[in-house]
C-alpha cells in the first residue's frame, strides 16, 4: 500500500497576477492602471499539486520556501487545497521566490525573484517519501538547477519502488535548454508534459508534432499542450488529439499546470491515452475561468463531464 498517489517536486511562491496590460510598460516612475489584480498560489509545481489534490487523488510536496511571510502563505495555501507539505523545507537563509505575472490577452509575461529555488536540491526529498507514493512529478526543471542535476537519481529510486514519474520543464530563462542535464532525466520519465514553445525549443523543430516525436525517441511518452489548439500525445510511432474546451479565459496563469494534473491523475486512475488526454485538456481550459492558477480548477466529476 502506498501513503499517496502523487508526489510533486518543485516550485511553490506567491503570484502577483497583474493585467490585462494593453500599453507598453514605461520607466521613469511612470504609473499604469489595469483592470484586475491578484495574489494566489503559484509555481509549476504548486499548482498541479493543487490541481490533482481537487481532481481526487492523495498529494504530497517536496520543496523549498524561506523563513518569511511568503511562506507561510505558500504553506497555508497548500494545506488549504489539501496538499500535505510535511516535506516542504524551510530555508533559514535565502528568501521564498517571488513572482508578478502580467497578462495581456491571452499571453503573459513573468517576473521571477528565485529565492530559495536554486538552493532545492534532490536531498530536499525525503527518501521514504519516495517509496510511499505512485506517481512522482517534478516541474520548472531550469528553475532548480541543483535539483535538476539529482532528478535522474530521484525517478530512478521512484521507478525502483514501482512508481511511474512525470515531468513538465517549464521554461528556460537562460535560453539554453541543455540536453546534457535533460536526457538523463527523460530516460527515467514516463511522461514528457511541454507546451508547444517548449518542446519547439528542446528540439528546435518548427513542426510540433515532429517536434514531439524527436523527444519521444528519447525515452518517455510525450504531451504536449497547446493553448487554443488543444493537445497532442506522441509514444514515438502515433500521436493522438484533443481540443480544447470553447472557453472565454479570464486568466490563462496555470492552464498547463492544471493540464498535468489532468493527465496524470486520468493515467493513475486507469484511463487509455485517449481519454486521459481528453480529460487533461478539459482541466486546463476550465482552469482559465477565474485569476490565478488554483481558483477554478475543476474537481473531478466536472472535468469527466467536460471531456470531449
Amino acid at each position: 500500500m502506498k501513503t499517496f498517489d502523487l508526489l510533486v517536486i518543485g516550485d511553490a511562491n506567491p503570484d502577483v497576477v497583474i493585467g490585462p496590460v494593453n500599453q507598453p510598460l514605461a520607466f521613469g516612475q511612470r504609473e499604469r492602471l489595469v483592470p484586475t489584480g491578484s495574489l494566489c498560489l503559484g509555481g509549476s509545481a504548486a499548482i498541479m499539486a493543487c490541481g490533482a489534490a481537487r481532481l481526487g487523488l492523495s498529494v504530497a510536496f517536496a520543496g523549498r520556501i524561506g523563513d518569511d511571510p511568503a511562506g507561510a502563505f505558500v504553506r497555508a495555501a497548500l494545506e488549504e487545497r489539501g496538499v500535505d507539505t510535511t516535506a516542504l523545507v524551510v530555508d533559514a537563509i535565502l528568501p521564498t521566490p517571488l513572482t508578478t505575472v502580467l497578462t495581456s490577452a491571452g499571453d503573459r509575461a513573468i517576473l521571477t525573484a528565485a529565492g530559495c529555488l536554486p538552493a532545492t536540491t534532490a536531498y530536499d526529498v525525503p527518501a521514504e517519501l519516495l517509496r510511499s507514493v505512485r506517481h512522482v512529478h517534478a516541474a520548472s526543471f531550469y528553475l532548480m538547477p541543483e535539483l535538476a542535476a539529482g532528478l535522474a537519481g530521484l525517478f530512478k529510486e521512484a521507478r525502483s519502488n514501482k512508481a511511474t514519474t512525470s515531468l513538465d520543464t517549464n521554461d528556460d530563462p537562460a535560453d539554453r535548454w541543455d540536453r546534457m542535464v535533460l536526457d538523463p532525466v527523460l530516460r527515467v520519465t514516463d511522461i514528457l508534459l511541454p507546451n508547444a514553445a517548449e518542446a519547439h525549443a528542446l528540439t528546435g523543430h518548427p513542426v510540433l508534432a515532429d517536434a514531439a516525436g524527436i523527444l519521444a525517441r528519447r525515452g518517455p511518452l510525450v504531451v504536449v499542450k497547446n493553448g487554443a489548439d488543444g493537445a497532442i500525445a506522441h509514444d514515438g510511432s502515433s500521436v493522438l488529439k484533443a481540443e480544447a474546451l470553447p472557453i472565454e479565459p479570464v486568466d490563462t496563469v496555470g492552464a498547463g499546470d492544471s493540464f498535468d494534473a489532468g493527465f496524470v491523475t486520468a493515467v493513475l486512475r486507469g484511463f487509455g491515452r485517449p481519454k486521459a488526454l481528453a480529460i487533461a485538456a478539459a482541466c486546463g481550459s476550465l482552469s482559465t475561468r477565474a485569476a490565478g492558477g488554483t481558483a477554478a480548477q475543476p474537481d473531478w466529476d466536472l472535468a469527466l463531464e467536460s471531456a470531449r
